[in-house]
């Protein structure tokens, strides 16, 4: 018998008048992993959120969380949940460790003083717990926001955009405390309209466009159907080098509308091309990453009218769970 998921939805839609924000949308999140959903903004990512909060209900199809659903079993559908939707918010004038402690009162979780010290110290505040929120960065905000969602001791975290808005040392405190989280054994449902923030930590993603779902699968067979890197090539030669890529059949060269080279292989085929440029007197003056793989094939399943390389858009391979499977 197969374990219940942490998340299963069936032909989910939500309309708003003639959009359809969620367009039949399949995704299964199993116990245990870290998953997640992407898409650009507008793609209806936070639309599902919501549902699967009960904030909303949807028009058509079937959500569950932990086999329980909104319909059959109202506000107990979110047992063993937590999260937010968009920014978490907080009393500006209040210390981080009061604004917890009024929210578990308000929750009625009884999560008490020892509590609200462990997750304070799992999201790295607990040397500024008494200042005042307002005096917090909005990373720091963040992160409270995922202390607030712990103190329910969960078993599924749902975070929406965690690291919109932050700057790079924000990301990155956000992405290692998300890793913490998934070492733990927590199941974690994130948003993102980045592909960089979820590369590194999640297992499968549902990747959206305009409500509709685009790509199913682990992140291993997204990077499988990923195009050739592509890197902006300068030389002391470019007519030479432009030439000498014919003769390596896993390298495209072709000329940009700046002057320079656009060069696309795999890492190999990069290797090889370089050296020959080296052999044959040809110096590399600048060679830079433009768009990483991933990201390209992001553009490329999410933006119909992405102006990059030409590459074959992917075909949308099965979910990566069985989708509809009742335990």
């Amino acid at each position: 018998m197969a374990a219940t998921p942490a998340v299963e939805a069936t032909g989910l839609v939500k309309r708003f008048g003639g959009l359809a924000a969620v367009d039949h949308v399949d995704l299964r999140v199993e116990v245990g992993e870290v998953y997640g959903l992407l898409g650009p903004n507008g793609a209806g990512k936070t639309t599902f959120l919501r549902m699967l909060f009960g904030l909303i209900r949807p028009d058509a199809g079937r959500l569950r969380l932990f086999g329980r659903g909104w319909a059959d079993d109202g506000p107990a559908a979110l047992e063993g949940v937590a999260g937010f939707i968009e920014s978490p918010r907080f009393y500006p004038y209040l210390s981080g460790r009061r604004n917890l402690e009024l929210l578990a009162g308000l929750d009625g979780a009884g999560a008490g003083p020892e509590a609200v010290d462990r997750v304070l110290d799992v999201v790295d505040l607990a040397g500024r717990a008494g200042d005042k929120v307002g005096g917090y960065s909005f990373g720091m905000r963040q992160r409270l926001g995922v202390g607030a969602s712990l103190l329910r001791d969960p078993r599924l975290l749902v975070l929406d955009e965690p690291a919109n808005g932050l700057d790079p040392a924000g990301i990155r405190d956000m992405r290692a405390l998300v890793k913490r989280l998934a070492g733990s054994g927590l199941t974690v449902l994130l948003s993102s309209h980045n592909m960089d923030e979820v590369e590194e930590i999640c297992d499968n993603v549902t990747i959206m466009r305009t409500g509709r779902v685009a790509f199913h699968g682990s992140i291993d067979t997204l990077r499988s159907q990923a195009p050739d890197p592509a890197h902006r090539l300068v030389t002391s030669d470019d007519e030479r080098a432009f030439a000498l890529a014919a003769a390596h059949r896993d390298v495209t060269v072709t000329r940009r509308p700046d002057g320079a080279l656009a060069l696309r292989a795999q890492l190999d085929g990069t290797d090889a091309y370089l050296i020959a440029l080296g052999q044959a007197g040809v110096a590399v003056r600048a060679l830079a990453l433009e768009v990483a793989p991933l990201e390209s094939l992001f553009f490329m399943l999410t933006d119909p009218d992405h102006t990059g390389p030409a590459a074959p858009l992917p075909a949308v391979p099965a979910p990566a769970h069985p989708i509809g499977a009742r335990s």
